[in-house]
């Protein structure tokens, strides 16, 4: 079981960017692009200086990886441990006053999540999770749904910011999958994408071309409410890997399938 001061510090952190976050909504912000629709505001930013100063002081031997800044071994051998943060996840609703975004910190030993705190401060619902010790929502454990089947299940994802390049393929599988899903729902935020699978809301999220800062925290959050998680293709979760499944166990096969099966259509009606 990690020291309790991490799990401590992550809840810490992400309380306090949501602090920022809500400050920044009554006070405005300033806007920058990175790319044509890839967004980032000086939130965004105060947000990672403040997880960055506090790990700093605490942790100071810790690398930090984070959304805005990238990585950080402070000139160093790369630590066992390792801080991954999104400061302000769902900037693009943020930046429109959509009250769907969060703050995400994990913490990696030795390349794997061990502990997970991901804060929504429009609802202040606090996701946590520890390997190990289970997961919750504002102290109370979490469980992953038992719908059973696809047509049951209400399903969630997410769009690259490359999505203007590649929309055929990821509109045509959002397509396949609402013909055999009960719904699908698309929020703007991959970490409560996780969590609200976690907590039982969705059945199973799915997308790819994701960073770490987008999923660490949320997928140790849903193996710790007895979900699962795998690249989309089935194999072992990578963080690293910029693709996943997530689901409540029961109908994983499904969604992995239904996805070979597109693959496959759309191959063959390539060639043809």
């Amino acid at each position: 079981m990690p020291d309790p001061i991490y799990l401590a510090t992550a809840v810490e952190i992400v309380l306090r960017a949501g602090d920022i976050q809500r400050a920044g909504q009554e006070s405005g912000f300033r806007v920058d692009k990175k790319g044509s629709i890839d967004l980032v505001t000086e939130v965004d930013v105060a947000c990672e200086k403040m997880c960055r100063d506090t790990l700093a002081e605490r942790f100071p031997d810790h690398d930090i990886l984070a959304e805005e800044l990238g990585g950080s071994t402070r000139g160093r051998t790369p630590s066992r441990f390792r801080w991954v943060f999104d400061p302000l996840d769902g900037t693009t609703n943020y930046t429109h006053g959509l009250p769907i975004y969060c703050s995400s910190l994990a913490l990696e030993i030795a390349g794997r999540a061990e502990v997970a705190a991901v804060y929504d401060p429009t609802r202040k619902e606090l996701f946590t999770g520890e390997r190990g010790e289970g997961a919750y929502l504002n102290g109370r454990a979490l469980r992953v749904s038992q719908t059973e089947t696809l047509i049951d299940s209400l399903l969630v994802t997410g769009f690259p910011y490359s999505v203007h390049e590649q929309r055929g393929e990821l509109v045509e599988l959002f397509g396949y999958f609402l013909g055999r899903a009960r719904a699908v729902r698309r929020l703007g935020s991959a970490a409560l994408d996780l969590c609200y699978v976690a907590a039982g809301r969705f059945e199973a999220f799915w997308e790819q071309h994701l960073k770490p800062w987008d999923v660490a925290a949320g997928a140790l959050i849903v193996e710790e409410a007895g979900g699962r998680v795998t690249g989309m293709d089935n194999g072992p979760f990578d963080a690293a890997a910029a693709h996943l499944i997530a689901s409540n166990g029961h109908v994983h096969e499904e969604v992995v399938d239904t996805i070979a099966e597109f693959r496959a259509q759309r191959a063959k009606n390539r060639m043809s």
